[in-house]
């Protein structure tokens, strides 16, 4: 849709030129601003927005190879339309198996696992040093001093991307060995699993049974063909949808004959659009030919569940051809976080630091001799100035973050199900959520009723009980038995009209409520004759008219039977009134109401109620003072409003809407504005009965979470597939758009000039404005004005997007991430929305009612909303800056030693020898210095109460501080004081013995180490301690095992041990008063909390 017209949403990373047409229309642009020449153009002219990466990958060549690698492996489909005999496989069409979520198969995990690490450059360099220790001449230590570190980097990284897989394969597994029952030719049935299903199967799908594959209604338990389903899944929408099963199989008798039919089904091509399907139905039989047109009526798709009664349908797209995942994005196979990112770039700059000092070292030296083999040997000795453990620390540090996420007390069922981006959490500018089960439980509560003079509430409820017991108390002339047998001929008198009291008003606007609307009440018990009240279930298209419905049966007036042609109400004296319905109007996004007119089969009165938004309703009833007041009252309290009122048909009336009603429905041109036109000749003067309201509950602390998220300066934008009055309802109620702030509506827009228009409009209203757009609007606003559009909306302080497809929410999250290069997290809780969590740098999935579809897809899983408030601004903020403190520390263990060879080599004729050889070298990034250095994992400036009471905290991250180029060169300084003062100090103090200055140099680089560790600290935990002591013991006793690099007569001389204190000291000493004294004059936020 929106994609295929605008080429910026296909890209991952874009900079963004002006919007310009073809060659033939490049004249034709319009400024925003301005109001030039415009027109309107068809579809086929498809826009180019010229497109420059923002950063080169490294290392193409090896994309480029490994997308070779895949194209020999995947083929290329192209979608076909199909005919399908039911029953009958054709073994001549392959169509795809049921769903995956796996990221690689057993073919391209090793290739892809190994691309995706050497294409960092630090992999790549560490893999080039390995490599060139096989050449003789190159040759500086041993061999395992520089695969150990490399191919331990690899194993880790292949076992945690194996046990990743592995994990969402098992899942894949449980999803596809769901069991589905299968009609035989002879009409028995057999379970198979759900990764069995073949295009021309025929199943049969139970209630609140799960649709494994996309499917054709062929026959419903219902007598009259209807099946009711629920598309929470894919559309987000929690109304159940009505389907309509094939007029030619729901007439057959048993299963057999609709498999045995013989009939043909046409289906086109599989697309991604949920709201469309062209198809046909031909069967040959006795009379003839029998051809019926098939829709989206006839339609069952996958991850839908039915809701009602046993469907039988015949299977016509599975696996990847199938809506739902043909509205799903790939799992991406590129999980790479800002903090890699970043730590990539550094390791470059370290590299280019490595060529210039070798480069200078062979400079001053000479270019006598082989000189590049000697500057390629430097180049290998400086090579720790990169650490290949950075990658293995940074790795383990992630799973220690995923575990401390998922042992969190206070968020309790967090599953972490990507374990490569917990840093992303702290670095999040954008939350996109979606609104039904994700900020709502979706349960609707009836709160208010006004009827003008008398409001009621949750508790003045018990009052309009009493009303309804009092008026149905004394035998009524409308009032019948459920066996009796009513007039239908009497006569409506007029009667002149008096003033109602309040207690005849109550009872006509609740009767109106039991009446008005689209429920049907569905009895689990088989009998017609006795059904049984605590067994029913209420089905309807929308949770509003359940909400409505429930309440008045609470009050007294239960809906008891309903049929496509009548209705009953049990009445509080438990008599049942009954009613025909002769015309049903339903609600539309266009109308925004609906109506009914009943006929009273007791006293033959014909009354037509029609209920909505208080926007349409306040032109069709009669003049009052108090509805505009009323509806914006409960508004300010986050209620949905609707507006019901009524008007007494007199049969001629009726009569003459009727016939010019179906003229209308048989018009061949302008059927819809005919139709409409007739409906409004009725629209007029209707009494007014009452307002209600109703709340959709809002998730657990749904408020201060996104409060908290605000004063974190985290934008919320919400996208949903509901209705914009109901969008904006849950945007006022949970406080996503504050009382006091302007909301502006996008208008409609179908053209280039309205959209210019309307975005002007926008524009003089936009920083300080929310936006509330519908998904039709914002198409064509990215088809024209995708640039502006962002620009303005990303000042918006909120942005809500209704009626919002599964795909287009993955666009949104797409250009949102293109266009201003922030970290966007994505929230939802269904199938609708997985496309758009895997989309985003960082998915959040909710096991809420709506499945676990979106929780499997998504990098983490909570169970509630308000988890993510502690999961940004304690987990996140935690991980982003101790993975931050943690690699520029072990950036920090390279460059200090390594300025040191370069003092040691400057000194001694730069000689390309190593100063420490064997294994000091592996001892040293390993088993000397590993545990207290990675101990920082453990480290925070805040307790998790302190950061959650002071979200500011987490917006300082924002700028990226903690990591940054001005921290990378201040540890730079650090380090290049340091090892200079410890390498000059040992050549200085040590004797005669080159050993001695091994000794002392190597103990004061250790003993360093382990003190800038402690300087680091901010919050001391225990094992911090115990690493500490278990290094000082693991290096002493290295000191007396290692004889051949130590002198052990020396190890324990005085001199030894001064030499070693004074050097230490002098290099930490001054660090450790410098941090004191900007501690103390300049203290960071945090500080000042505690």
């Amino acid at each position: 849709m929106a994609s295929a017209r605008n080429p910026l949403l296909g890209s991952s990373h874009v900079k963004y030129s002006k919007l310009s047409r073809r060659s033939s229309l490049q004249d034709d642009h319009i400024p925003l601003m301005s109001m030039g020449p415009s027109s309107d153009f068809a579809d086929g002219n498809e826009f180019e927005i010229s497109v420059t990466p923002t950063k080169r990958k490294f290392c193409s060549c090896c994309s480029v190879l490994w997308n070779g690698f895949k194209s020999c492996f995947v083929r290329k489909t192209v979608l076909r339309s199909r005919t399908i005999l039911i029953g009958h496989i054709d073994i001549e069409e392959k169509y795809p198996p049921n769903i995956c979520n796996q990221k690689y198969n057993i073919i391209t995990f090793v290739p892809g696992v190994l691309y995706n690490q050497f294409k960092f450059f630090l992999n790549l360099y560490f893999l080039i040093m390995a490599c060139s220790q096989f050449i003789p001449s190159l040759k500086i230590g041993f061999l395992y001093t520089y695969w150990a570190p490399l191919g331990f980097v690899l194993s880790v990284t292949l076992i945690r991307e194996a046990y990743d897989e592995w994990k969402r394969y098992h899942r894949d597994k449980e999803i596809n060995s769901t069991r589905y029952k299968k009609v035989q030719s002879d009409g028995s049935s057999r379970y198979i699993a759900s990764s069995q299903i073949k295009v021309s199967d025929v199943l049969i799908i139970e209630k609140d049974q799960r649709v494994p594959a996309d499917l054709i209604l062929l026959k419903s338990s219902e007598k009259n063909g209807t099946c009711f389903i629920r598309t929470d899944q894919l559309d987000g929408e929690t109304d159940w949808k009505l389907k309509l099963a094939v007029p030619s199989t729901q007439s057959m008798d048993n299963h057999a004959a609709v498999v045995n039919c013989g009939a043909h089904v046409y289906a086109d091509k599989p697309h991604n659009d949920i709201h469309s399907f062209i198809g046909s139905f031909t069967m040959v039989c006795r009379p003839g030919v029998i051809e019926e047109s098939l829709s989206i009526e006839n339609a069952l798709w996958a991850n839908t569940v039915v809701a009602s009664g046993t469907a039988v349908g015949l299977v016509v797209y599975t696996g990847k051809h199938t809506r739902s995942v043909m509205n799903t994005s790939h799992p991406s196979t590129e999980l790479i976080g800002m903090v890699d990112k970043e730590i990539n770039f550094l390791t470059k700059i370290l590299f280019t630091a490595v060529m210039v000092l070798s480069f200078a070292l062979i400079a001053i030296k000479g270019f006598d001799g082989p000189w590049y083999r000697y500057m390629f040997r430097f180049v290998i000795l400086f090579s720790y100035i990169i650490p290949i453990s950075l990658r293995v620390n940074l790795d383990m540090g992630k799973a220690v973050y995923s575990w401390f996420i998922q042992k969190d007390a206070s968020i309790p069922g967090t599953t972490v199900r990507c374990s490569t981006i917990p840093e992303e959490l702290g670095r999040i500018d954008y939350v996109l959520s979606d609104k039904t089960g994700t900020l709502t439980q979706n349960e609707m509560i009836f709160k208010r009723l006004h009827i003008g003079t008398v409001a009621y509430g949750v508790d003045t409820m018990d009052e309009i009980s009493n009303h309804l017991r009092q008026f149905y108390s004394a035998p009524k002339e409308e009032l019948v038995d459920l066996n009796s047998t009513p007039s239908r001929n009497k006569k409506v008198k007029a009667t002149p009209k008096i003033r109602k009291s309040s207690h005849t008003k109550t009872v006509e606007a609740v009767k109106a409520l039991a009446i008005c609307h689209n429920v049907t009440p569905v009895y689990e018990c088989d009998s017609d004759s006795s059904p049984q009240l605590e067994s029913k279930v209420y089905q309807a298209s929308s949770p509003d008219e359940i909400a409505l419905v429930k309440w008045t049966e609470l009050v007294g007036l239960t809906l008891y039977k309903r049929d496509l042609n009548s209705m009953q109400l049990m009445l509080p004296n438990q008599e049942v009134a009954n009613y025909s319905m002769l015309q049903i109007f339903p609600f539309t996004s266009e109308s925004k109401r609906m109506g009914i007119i009943v006929k009273e089969e007791s006293s033959g009165e014909i009354i037509f109620y029609m209920k909505g938004a208080d926007t349409v309703m306040a032109k069709i009833v009669e003049f009052n003072d108090w509805l505009s007041e009323e509806c914006d009252n409960m508004a300010r309290e986050g209620l949905r409003t609707l507006v019901v009122g009524k008007r007494i048909l007199t049969q001629d009336v009726y009569y003459d809407f009727e016939r010019r009603y179906l003229q209308a429905k048989l018009s061949l041109t302008d059927r819809a504005l005919k139709v409409t036109a007739v409906i409004e000749t009725l629209e007029r003067d209707l009494e007014l009965l009452c307002v209600t309201g109703v709340e959709d509950q809002l998730q657990i602390d749904v408020r201060p979470t996104l409060e908290m998220l605000g004063n974190a300066g985290i934008r919320v934008w919400m996208l949903t597939g509901d209705k914009l009055e109901t969008a904006m309802c849950i945007a006022k109620s949970s406080c996503l758009v504050s009382r006091d702030q302007d909301i502006h509506v996008f208008e409609q827009v179908m053209s280039r000039t309205e959209t210019h228009l309307e975005l002007n409009a926008f524009r003089r209203r936009a920083p300080d404005t929310a936006l509330i757009i519908r998904g039709s609007s914002l198409d064509i606003c990215l088809q024209y004005y995708a640039i502006e559009f962002v620009e303005l909306a990303c000042q918006c302080p909120a942005v809500v997007v209704c009626r919002c497809s599964p795909t287009q929410k993955a666009q949104i999250v797409t250009l949102l991430r293109n266009h201003t290069g922030k970290r966007i997290c994505a929230v939802g809780d269904g199938g609708n929305d997985v496309s758009m969590i895997q989309a985003a740098d960082c998915g959040l999935g909710i096991v809420g009612k709506e499945g676990k579809q979106a929780s499997l897809a998504a990098d983490f899983s909570v169970t509630q909303f308000c988890h993510i408030g502690p999961l940004l601004m304690v987990h996140g903020r935690n991980s982003y800056k101790r993975s931050a403190s943690l690699s520029q520390f072990i950036i920090h263990r390279g460059l200090i030693i390594s300025v040191m060879q370069a003092v040691f080599s400057s000194i001694f004729y730069f000689s390309s020898v190593p100063l420490y050889q064997g294994y000091l070298m592996v001892g040293y990034t390993t088993i000397f210095t590993m545990f207290p250095v990675f101990s920082l994992v453990l480290d925070q400036d805040v307790s998790p109460s302190v950061a959650l009471r002071f979200p500011e905290l987490y917006h300082e991250l924002h700028k990226g501080r903690s990591l940054s180029l001005k921290t990378f060169l201040l540890w730079v300084l650090i380090s290049v004081y340091q090892g200079g003062a410890i390498m000059y100090g040992a050549l200085l103090l040590f004797d005669t013995e080159f050993i001695h200055a091994v000794s002392i140099s190597f103990t004061s680089l250790i003993f360093t180490e382990l003190l800038m560790v402690a300087l680091t600290i901010r919050t001391w935990h225990w094992l911090m301690l115990a690493c500490e002591g278990i290094s000082l013991a693991i290096y002493f006793a290295a000191l007396a095992v290692l004889k051949e690099y130590f002198d052990p007569a020396f190890l324990v001389s005085v001199d030894y041990v001064w030499r070693v204190v004074v050097i230490t000291s002098i290099s930490c000493l001054p660090l450790a008063i410098i941090k004191y004294l900007k501690k103390r004059l300049s203290p960071p936020m945090y500080s000042k909390l505690d």
